[in-house]
Order: structure tokens, then sequence, then C-alpha cells
């Protein structure tokens, strides 16, 4: 008899193992299932989110042109700079970029042309950039002014950071625009060489 109660014992101990585990074998399955449902649907979120965050960058970058302008050489500077330990010297090129005009580069007519001697023949329409060169010859003297103060103001370890070059170049560009008086706008300034000994 005791043989009998240990071989039903023994059965009774195998059941339980089995059941326990098969009960861990589908309660992984049933994880396993639940986990990739969440993970692909949260994927498939994100990939729709960059897909629509694409299309708005790309649609964003096609508004967003660049006005050009037209590029006005100040020349070269060879300022003291506002060191007070030890004298500091500045070199640089500068250039603006001002607004366009509607009218700068208007339709223009091609000059008349006639079968004669060369009489009444209509002298060549003006180069509009030489046009635009002249007007802002008008300004030149009174910005280079205001360039060599601006930058006689500065010492030489304000203007070595790329900060303080971009902090120069919108105080130009502020000084200029009061010069100009709204007829154009200063859209950069740039600096072409810049030596600071």
């Amino acid at each position: 008899m005791a043989d009998n109660e240990q071989m039903k014992d023994g059965n009774n101990i195998n059941k339980i193992l089995i059941t326990n585990l098969a009960s861990m074998v589908i309660m992984f399955l049933v994880f396993t299932g639940v986990f990739y449902l969440i993970m692909d649907n949260m994927m498939t979120k994100k990939i729709a989110n960059i897909q629509v965050s694409q299309e708005e960058l790309e649609s964003e970058d096609e508004g967003d042109e660049i006005e050009r302008g037209i590029i006005v050489d100040l020349g070269d500077f060879i300022l003291n700079l506002c060191d007070e330990a030890q004298k500091k010297y500045l070199k640089v090129n500068v250039a603006i970029e001002v607004s366009k005009k509607e009218t700068d580069f208007g339709a223009q007519e091609p000059a008349a042309k006639s079968g004669g001697h060369g009489h009444g023949e209509a002298p060549a329409p003006a180069d509009p950039m030489e046009a635009i060169q002249k007007e802002m010859a008008q300004f030149k003297p009174a910005i280079r002014d205001a360039v060599i103060t601006n930058l006689s103001s500065k010492t030489s370890s304000e203007l070595a950071s790329a900060a303080g070059k971009e902090l120069a170049k919108e105080q130009i560009a502020n000084d200029i625009n009061s010069i100009l008086g709204g007829e154009r706008e200063v859209l950069r300034v740039s600096f072409g060489q810049f030596i600071i000994q």
C-alpha cells in the first residue's frame, strides 16, 4: 500500500509540475503577444510622426527662401581697437548686402536700331548695377564712418569670438540702416578678411 501511495504522490507531483509548466508557457506566450502588439503600435505611431515631420520640414524649406540683395564692397579697414593694456590693430574687409527695389531691374526696352548710317540710334540703356553703385556711393563715406566707429569701439577679446563678430555685424547693420533712411535695408554684413594683431 505504501508503494501505491508513493505512486499517487509522485503522479500528483508530476501533474502539478506539468500544470505549472503549461501555465507558465501559456503566460509567456500571452505576455510576448501583448508586448509585440504594444511595440508594433508604438513603432507605427512613431514612424507616422516622423513621416509627417519630414513632410512639414520639406514644405517649410520650400517657403523659406533667403532674400538676395545687392552686394556693396566697402573695402579694407585698418583700425585701432579699444584695448587698454596693449595696442591692437584690426584689418578687415567689409561688404554689405542691401535690399533690392522693384525699380532696380525693371524691364528695359532695347535700343531701337534704324537701318540708316548711324542716325537715329538710341543710346544703350544704363547698366542697372552701375546705377545702384552710384546710388550707394553717396552713402559710402557715412557708412564707412559707421563701420570705423563701431569696430574701433571694440576690444580684441570682444571681436575674437564668433558671438562678438555677429554682435558687431548686427550693430553695423543697424547703424547703416539709420543712414539709408529706409531707402534700402541691410540684409547682411560680411567680413571678408579679419586679422587682429
